[in-house]
């Protein structure tokens, strides 16, 4: 799962906890880690679900201002077959 890095810095901050993904074979497991520049990411749970179900809250938590800047993100997505809402996080450093 890539990410960029302004996004990477939002949910370091707590101001992102979710991203949704389209893919054929999702990158990521619940309960697994992803490594990058910023630390540590831990994935939480992980949903299928139908993009028209998003919420004006989980929207705003995936860093976007409303349905409609989510639905024009996800209108430049590629197409694939799932659509997943994921928790994530930064592991506490040590």
């Amino acid at each position: 799962m890539l990410l960029k890095l302004t996004v990477l810095d939002a949910i370091k901050r707590g101001e992102i906890t979710l991203q949704f993904r389209r893919w054929t074979r999702p990158s990521v497991k619940p309960g697994g880690t992803l490594k990058t520049r910023l630390g540590t990411l831990f994935i939480g749970r992980m949903d299928l679900m139908d993009p028209n179900a998003v919420t004006l809250a989980d929207a705003r938590a995936a860093g976007f201002a409303d349905l409609a800047d989510f639905a024009t993100w996800l209108a430049s997505m590629k197409d694939g077959p799932l659509f997943h809402r994921i928790e994530v996080r930064f592991e506490p450093q040590p």
